[in-house]
């Protein structure tokens, strides 16, 4: 493979590389350590991920069942570890993993994953990072002496995706690599990459960083997981961005709008808003304009509702997070859609938050707006609550930051009130965390 075709995104720079698998050693004794792939290894078929978690955990593919094969998951308690340092350690070799989905090779696949623009539903892409991300963890956990993992292994946080600009064709094969890069006592981080056949070549098109935690059998409390070994320098520097983006995760948790007042350039830029609203014909707080080519806030929203069935269900009988990051992802789109009035490209994604999961059964509400918009760009927001079907009150699951690119300028977004000041403040601080914006292209086509 061309070195020009492992121009990776820029947080995966040392990720291994795809379409080889790991052995031991370099061929170059100069790079001792550096991970290697063998051309000989086939990657696994997209639609047997979720089959090998099942079977990892010791999942019933009837819901009638559940409830025994859960019963039968405490039998499990007995090989966790009493402290990290009882685990053998391992290497990122140990995790890695590759996943085909071939839509050219095997055509009866696209309908799943075609828009009807002809391209690629970013919303399915979702869902196949985050049964990938589940599967690699347990990789990296694997206890060769036991049946089925102790471990309840669930996504705790999506921290970010990165397009590159790639086309996505619905004609051609997709492949998913991706190894765990950073691990703490119960937690670890998984980098993951995508790619699509152009001519003999796979290229990039996005690199993911997740998080995942570790707990126990019954998925009642955190579970330790293998310590991790770099063993080489790029290892190392991967492992070293790992800390950092916990750094970062805390240092931005800290300073969050809920907790803190905004900065005093924010206050300002609110300020210079509200003033800009204030309608010249009257002197008073009170009589608020728009000026031209601006929305306010409040008039983007977009709302669903989604019943969860067990159909949705994940290995551990709650509801998938990748359905719950789709369902987003696409009432996002939409509004998006309907607010730039031209069809919008997914740019980045990051930043969310798992913070309660789904039972099944339960009913789903999803609300969507823009909350910041610059030239071309778009930055949604989308707030998912739950309610059991016997009670009436909501609680917070996920909130979900997704940025678009419309194919024209879009008009600016107005804060009325001082919450939808802080909306718009975080929106904007999510839209400046991006790592490069791209220029928008004819052949970046990622749709819902």
């Amino acid at each position: 493979m061309r070195r020009a075709a492992l121009r990776f995104c820029s947080l995966n720079k040392g990720l291994l590389i795809p379409g080889r698998r790991l052995t031991q050693r370099s061929q170059n004794p100069e790079k001792k350590g550096v991970i290697h792939m063998h051309e000989a290894c086939s990657p696994i078929h997209v639609n047997h991920v979720r089959d090998k978690l099942r079977e990892i955990v010791g999942a019933s593919t009837n819901w009638r069942d559940h409830v025994k094969a859960m019963e039968e998951r405490k039998l499990l308690q007995s090989f966790l570890a009493e402290s990290q340092k009882g685990l053998p350690p391992r290497r990122m070799r140990d995790s890695f993993i590759e996943v085909l989905l071939p839509l050219g090779s095997q055509p009866e696949l696209r309908e799943k994953y075609l828009t009807v623009q002809n391209t690629i539903r970013f919303g399915r892409i979702l869902e196949d990072l985050d049964s990938l991300g589940v599967l690699i963890c347990y990789m990296h956990t694997r206890i060769h002496e036991a049946k089925m993992s102790p471990l309840s292994i669930v996504t705790a946080l999506v921290d970010k995706i990165d397009m590159c600009k790639m086309s996505l064709s619905p004609e051609q094969d997709i492949k998913f690599s991706g190894h765990v890069s950073w691990v703490g006592k119960t937690s670890m981080e998984v980098k993951m990459q995508m790619f699509q056949l152009h001519g003999n070549e796979f290229c990039p098109v996005l690199d993911a960083t997740f998080v995942m935690v570790a707990r126990d059998s019954e998925n009642k409390g955190p579970a330790f997981v293998n310590p991790l070994i770099p063993e080489s320098p790029e290892e190392e520097e991967l492992f070293r961005q790992g800390e950092l983006n916990k750094g970062r995760r805390v240092a931005f948790s800290a300073k969050s709008l809920l907790k803190m007042a905004p900065s005093a350039e924010e206050r300002t830029t609110i300020h210079e808003m509200f003033l800009n609203t204030l309608d010249p014909k009257t002197v008073s707080f009170q009589s608020r304009v728009l000026p031209p080519n601006a929305v306010w806030m409040e008039n983007s929203k977009l709302k669903s509702l989604e019943v969860c069935h067990p159909q949705e269900r994940n290995i551990f009988n709650r509801i998938f997070g990748g359905f719950l990051m789709r369902k987003a992802y696409e009432l996002g789109w939409a509004t998006a859609c309907n607010f730039g009035g031209s069809r919008p490209f997914v740019v980045a994604v990051d930043d969310i938050m798992f913070q309660k999961p789904v039972d099944v059964g339960s009913l789903l509400f999803l609300s969507s707006q823009v909350c910041f918009t610059q030239d071309k760009y778009i930055q949604v927001r989308v707030h998912s609550e739950v309610a059991s079907l016997e009670s009436k009150e909501h609680m917070t699951t996920n909130v979900f930051h997704f940025t678009f690119m419309s194919e024209k300028e879009v008009p600016l977004v107005f804060p009325r009130t001082y919450g939808e000041s802080m909306l718009y403040l975080d929106g904007k601080r999510h839209f400046n965390s991006m790592s490069i914006p791209v220029n928008l292209r004819k052949n970046y086509l990622v749709e819902p």
